[in-house]
């Protein structure tokens, strides 16, 4: 482990030393080069993450397709949405626009005599031990992401949003990150207030992000794999996942039409169980949003990255005044 951490840190370096801090100070921001070495993680994480992606779950895909990719622009528009996301384009919006704000109530905070808080500390020498503190914290990340993802399908202008990534008619391991850049600006946010309330340090929060991220590419992915009768309720599947995006089934409850849905797990699948969520039907359905087929209407959420981002603000709107 100490070899991978060193030869992760010199990466870094390298990679910071020969490209990151020249672009920052030709563009004249050289206060900021604390962040901009922190930025280097992120982008060489996303870097090693596409990797995974190419050299691992591709192979699953060629392996045990669950049906053949058939529109193939649609999974090079996931692509761009995959590249954003990893890359850390999406963090950097929040450093500019989240965080100092966050930073100046934390501060007044501090001032104010308020102790910090650290959730680890509740149960003092266990935790002390890393693995253990970085399981707690995932936890509680993956219950509050239970929640956040419900609420994302209850909502109707939530869902004028999330809509958006149930739209891809043709999922592939590409597709997690397919989602109105709004809303992932939204969950992100909660992520990193949720952080620092409960004392996440900055190396945990980024195996948390990694380690869930990779999860997700790997449910998204168009391969035909369950975990088993156990494994499927100790993690969640490509399969159990598939179902939560199927026509009809992931998006909708308590009739037709109905917003709500199953499976609605990010990691662990024992808080669908808990919430009476969970289907763990042995299928493999047509993934996609009820609306887009012809004889429901055949709503358009746009082919590129732009034309999905446009539509789901005039989904939004739409959903504000009330319309359906």
């Amino acid at each position: 482990m100490d070899w991978i951490a060193n030869a992760f840190d010199a990466a870094q370096l390298a990679l910071y030393e020969n490209v990151v801090q020249p672009i920052v100070f030709n563009l004249g921001f050289g206060n900021l080069l604390e962040d901009a070495f922190d930025a280097t993680r992120w982008l060489l994480l996303g870097f090693i993450q596409v990797a995974v992606l190419l050299l691992g779950i591709r192979l699953l895909e060629k392996r045990w397709p669950v049906e053949p990719v058939t529109d193939r622009a649609a999974v090079r528009t996931d692509v761009v949405y995959t590249l954003i996301h990893r890359l850390g384009l999406v963090r950097l919006a929040m450093f500019f626009s989240i965080e100092p704000a966050w930073d100046a109530v934390a501060g007044q905070l501090r001032l104010a005599g308020l102790p910090t808080w650290q959730l680890d500390a509740l149960w003092p020498g266990v935790t002390d031990i890393g693995w253990v503190s970085l399981l707690m914290y995932l936890v509680v990340f993956d219950f509050v992401g239970y929640l956040l993802h419900r609420a994302q399908h209850q909502f109707d202008w939530w869902w004028a949003l999330h809509s958006l990534h149930h739209s891809q008619r043709q999922m592939t391991m590409w597709s997690d990150n397919r989602s109105h850049l709004l809303d992932d600006v939204i969950v992100a946010t909660v992520f990193a207030l949720l952080a620092r309330l409960i004392g996440v340090e900055p190396g945990q929060f980024v195996a948390i992000t990694v380690i869930t991220q990779l999860h997700e590419s790997l449910q998204h992915a168009n391969a035909r794999i369950s975990f088993g009768r156990v494994g499927e309720r100790l993690l969640i599947s490509p399969r159990f996942h598939r179902l939560h995006h199927g026509i009809g089934i992931g998006h909708e409850s308590l009739g037709r039409g109905t917003l709500g849905g199953h499976n609605f797990g990010i990691l662990l699948p024992v808080w669908d169980m808990l919430f009476r969520t969970a289907d763990f039907s042995p299928r493999f359905d047509a993934t996609g949003v009820r609306d887009q087929l012809p004889e429901e209407g055949g709503r358009d959420y746009g082919r590129g990255f732009w034309r999905q981002q446009w539509l789901g603000l005039t989904r939004l709107a739409a959903s504000l005044r009330g319309q359906a």
